[in-house]
């Protein structure tokens, strides 16, 4: 692997609060967060992974030094049923590397459009009993949007009947982890007060949350004390998505760089990490090479 040089400090939104260690922030109200807490402050480290595009999930995952990985289980733009992946979830279970699953992004179950939602619950369904069956430790899938014009209200509702639906035969199978997203002046998870709003609607079913560092600096959200900002609206963080950004603060872009190369200063990044005390998972580009540079930068300074 290519070392890499990160630059310094520059002026940006979010790294003087770089002190935090894994215990800030009020506990874990539940569940599977306790659990991610666990992992972090008992055994004194985070876990450090990788989004997998293609190729073998073990093999690549060995490739970066992962501890974990995510990935699709099938087109990620596509709404096809997913297909059976339980031999490779067997190998990494096998290695001892966690896996959680990242749903299509085509699924929008907010929306008011009927072609879109429906097919988007079904989806989201058959993805939740795919991953479950192969272990996973939690389904992530986007805020979604409703379109222009539309009352966003009817949005946070849409996302109560997808709990409410699936409480009436037992609930979901695994944890689903609802991810922050980077533009839309519509979506149901961009801005944290919109964060906020999701979680009356749908708190009483136990969600759990993904913070994304790329996709908080381009909805305009100061890195420096999100992590406090998201655990005061709705109590938790439960993965964090580590990624640098393409574009400047704000800009609506969702554009994951590496560490090194985008307009989050990397010490940002590690503490939000640090901040949020749970697994966290890198997503950026250049594959082995530029994902495992990341993922060493994080261990290099996250306890491990």
């Amino acid at each position: 692997m290519r070392p890499r040089t990160f630059r310094g400090r520059r002026n940006f939104r979010g790294t003087r609060d770089v002190g935090r260690g894994p215990e800030a922030g009020p506990g874990y109200p539940n569940g599977h967060a306790a659990m991610s807490a666990h992992r972090v402050t008992l055994r004194g480290m985070v876990e450090i992974g990788a989004h997998l595009h293609e190729g073998d999930p073990l093999t690549e995952a060995r490739a970066r030094q992962a501890d974990l990985v995510q990935i699709f289980l099938g087109d990620p733009q596509g709404f096809k049923a997913p297909p059976d992946r339980s031999a490779e979830a067997a190998a990494l279970a096998e290695a001892g590397i966690g896996y959680y699953v990242h749903a299509p992004y085509l699924v929008n179950v907010a929306t008011l459009n009927n072609r879109i939602r429906i097919p988007s619950r079904k989806l989201l369904d058959q993805q939740a009993a795919a991953a479950a069956a192969i272990g996973a430790r939690g389904l992530i899938v986007h805020g979604g949007h409703v379109n222009a014009g539309d009352d966003p209200e009817q949005g946070y509702a849409n996302w109560h009947k997808v709990f409410s639906r699936a409480q009436e035969s037992g609930g979901f199978p695994l944890p689903i982890i609802i991810e922050n997203t980077a533009g839309g002046e519509n979506a149901m998870a961009r801005r944290l007060d919109r964060v906020g709003r999701l979680w009356d609607a749908i708190g009483e079913f136990d969600p759990r949350f993904c913070l994304d560092t790329c996709h908080a600096h381009a909805a305009g959200e100061e890195l420096l004390d999100v992590v406090d900002r998201v655990k005061a609206l709705i109590g938790r963080i439960d993965l964090v998505h580590a990624n640098g950004s393409r574009d400047p603060f704000g800009s609506g872009a969702d554009r994951h760089t590496n560490f090194d190369t985008g307009e989050i200063d990397p010490d940002a990044i590690v503490a939000v990490c640090l901040a949020a005390g749970t697994p966290v998972i890198v997503e950026t580009p250049g594959g082995a090479e530029g994902q495992g540079a990341d993922i060493a930068f994080l261990r290099s300074r996250l306890p491990h």
